[in-house]
């Protein structure tokens, strides 16, 4: 009879010992699933991240930021300007000066918006007084006079109006600037 129940002692501690080992792999199983949906999800994650850097990047490098306007001259009967004094953002990389527009827009009166728009080819350089190359440089400020109309065509500037000015980069970044004209003097500040 004591043979008997040694037998059984035995049987049951063998069986113990198959269960812990079964639960033992389960578990390393669920570990290596979660460890698998964790890597997956940061790989996912840095790559979003690449991404946004990226896009963010190519914003960025190729952006202009306006320093100042104002009221410029009227060169030729009813064609008034505006001047513009620009660099190019931190960051940025050189671009042509014919690869950046602009774009004035306003409201003509009749409830329709009107605009006036170009690129900055005229652009000079405030140190040098020339463009190389007709190539805008980093850390370099840059003036233009832009010609935003007359009465009746374009958007010339009128007291106590604000007009919206873009300044886009061909394949960058979009600058948004609201033109306040208090005064319509040549030289007042709008910026």
């Amino acid at each position: 009879m004591q043979k008997k129940n040694m037998n059984k002692e035995s049987n049951d501690c063998g069986s113990i010992g198959i269960g812990a080992m079964i639960v033992f792999i389960a578990l390393i199983l669920v570990a290596a699933v979660a460890s698998a949906v964790i890597i997956q999800t940061g790989e996912k994650l840095q790559q979003n991240a690449q991404q946004s850097g990226s896009d963010t990047q190519q914003e960025i490098s190729g952006k202009i930021s306006i320093i100042t306007v104002w009221v410029g001259d009227t060169p030729t009967a009813n064609n008034e300007e505006i001047t513009m004094v620009f660099e190019l953002a931190p960051g940025s990389e050189p671009m042509s000066n014919s690869a950046v527009f602009w774009s004035v827009i306003c409201d003509d009166g009749a409830g329709t918006p009107a605009f006036a728009d170009g690129d900055l080819t005229g652009a000079t350089n405030l140190d040098t007084s020339a463009i190389v190359g007709g190539t805008f440089n980093p850390g370099e400020t840059y003036m233009v006079d832009l010609n935003v109309g007359d009465a009746g065509n374009g958007c010339p500037p009128a007291l106590n109006e604000e007009h919206s000015m873009i300044v886009t980069a061909n394949g960058g970044g979009t600058t948004f600037e609201t033109l306040s004209y208090v005064s319509t003097d040549r030289g007042d500040t709008i910026v």
